[in-house]
């Protein structure tokens, strides 16, 4: 049995970007899905520390908050740089990522009819930050010359952002590379293209 536990629902949201990296790590792992019946009972949502999921379990070690997953998990498979600078580097990279992915769930939940357009017209600002980055990086990731958990939250944000407005790369050629190479690496190819992955919506309320 796996020793890894992801419970979740059955959506990509912020489950995505850690099955991505535990994928791309050749790292196995229990899935739980958890319906949205389930969790309005109220019975799971009580066990849980920050009454939010995902939950996660290596071993009879539990982990609530997806970003302090993701630092746990990257501690663990060498996807924290090289140095305590570096680290601090992918923290501030992550750190950005989140930024956009809270602009982006505000719009997806709260303002989706009436925010998209102006969502979309204001993305090329957030792009453009990280397009300079990788552009400048010339080991090909955000920080140095290897895969840090950071690239996998950015991957995870610039795929779902390609489906809210098809053409939003097209601009950056830094990020579109970026993309396209990451999603090359046999691992996450395989897990993008697995019918697990496809048949999870992007978001819990059939936005994209």
């Amino acid at each position: 049995m796996p020793q890894y536990v992801l419970t979740y629902f059955a959506v990509r949201g912020r489950g995505e970007t850690i099955r991505v990296l535990l994928a791309d790590q050749g790292q196995e792992w229990k899935e739980i899905d958890v319906t949205f019946d389930m969790w309005k009972k109220g019975d799971l949502k009580a066990t849980c520390v920050f009454g939010q999921l995902p939950k996660f379990e290596d071993g009879g070690f539990t982990l609530y908050q997806s970003n302090a997953i993701l630092r746990y998990l990257a501690r663990a498979h060498g996807l924290y740089g090289k140095d305590d600078k570096q680290a601090a580097l992918i923290d501030m990279m992550n750190d950005s990522c989140e930024d956009i992915r809270s602009k982006y769930i505000r719009m997806i939940y709260q303002d989706y009819e009436n925010g998209k357009a102006k969502y979309i017209e204001n993305l090329p600002a957030d792009l453009s930050k990280f397009e300079k980055i990788l552009a400048d990086n010339k080991g090909g990731f955000l920080v140095g010359g290897q895969i840090s958990f950071a690239d996998y939250n950015l991957l995870d944000l610039l795929l779902n952002h390609q489906v809210l407005s098809p053409g939003c790369l097209d601009s950056f050629p830094a990020l579109k590379s970026y993309v396209a190479r990451l999603s090359a690496r046999p691992k996450i190819k395989a897990f993008l293209e697995s019918d697990a992955h496809k048949s999870r919506p992007i978001n819990g309320n059939g936005k994209q």
